[in-house]
């Protein structure tokens, strides 16, 4: 985000400060909306369409990685785990979970990477890299159309709590929530554009902005630096539980993987 963007960004958002409310509110479940809603006919037509949708190579990307030996064991994703269309269908919809390995719970990149550390045998990749972003496409991608569903696991609920007091958390110089502007303020503009519910709907995005696809962590990094907060590392637990709060917000909904914003 560029600085006249981010001076923009802060400006609005202390407008959308002002006018807040008190204390947040959840969306009811029947009122909830993806931000495809608020796409523009040109950029919904680029989600809706793989042959324009540029995340598409990223998914290509990632399916030729799955089949790609890697690493000390000289193993492929497809080794373990066979034809993606079936073995990874409704996996990337069950994440973050809990992982009984590193006795937290972890998102799918982490997943993946965990696997390339321990069945692989190879480096993990870097957070935002190609390859991962890749392979993340790819897995969500099997999930398309299916039913965000948040695992039932004990282990999970105390990061799912983290995370929603995260998102109705004062924070920043702007001293403001995630909350009062997805639960309290969503359909209104910000800068000239619509504020969205912010659900996870379509991660890992493309976003125009960008210029390239970005994690669900990353986006919620931009929102920080916008509030003029301190962002939460990549990997870091904080991330993870907003990334579970905001997955157990968006039960029920559908899958978008990859998406496209503005």
């Amino acid at each position: 985000m560029s600085r006249h963007r981010l001076r923009e960004f802060a400006c609005a958002l202390a407008v959308v400060v002002a006018a807040a409310s008190a204390g947040a509110t959840d969306i009811p479940l029947d009122q909830r909306r993806s931000g495809t809603a608020d796409l523009g006919r040109d950029t919904k037509a680029m989600q809706n369409d793989d042959t324009s949708n540029p995340a598409t190579l990223w998914v290509l990307d990632g399916e030729a990685l799955w089949n790609q030996k890697a690493g000390a064991a000289h193993r492929a994703c497809s080794d373990c785990h066979g034809d993606a269309a079936a073995s990874m269908k409704g996996v990337a919809a069950r994440y973050p979970a809990f992982s009984a390995v590193q006795k937290t719970p972890i998102d799918l990149e982490q997943r993946i990477n965990l696997c390339r550390g321990e069945q692989q045998k190879a480096t993990p990749f870097a957070f935002e890299s190609r390859e991962l972003l890749a392979l993340t496409a790819f897995v969500g991608r099997q999930s398309r159309g299916l039913p965000i569903a948040p695992p039932s696991d004990e282990n999970l609920k105390a990061a799912v709590e983290q995370g929603r007091k995260l998102f109705t958390q004062r924070m920043g110089q702007i001293d403001m929530s995630c909350a009062q502007c997805h639960d309290d303020n969503w359909g209104k503009h910000l800068a000239s554009s619509p504020v969205p519910q912010g659900h996870p709907t379509g991660y890992p995005i493309y976003r125009l902005e960008w210029q390239n696809l970005g994690s669900l962590q990353r986006r919620l990094r931009n929102c920080m630096i916008g509030m003029r907060a301190e962002p939460f590392a990549y990997g870091a637990p904080e991330a993870v539980a907003l990334e579970a709060y905001l997955m157990w917000r968006a039960r029920g909904m559908t899958v978008e993987t990859p998406g496209v914003r503005p």
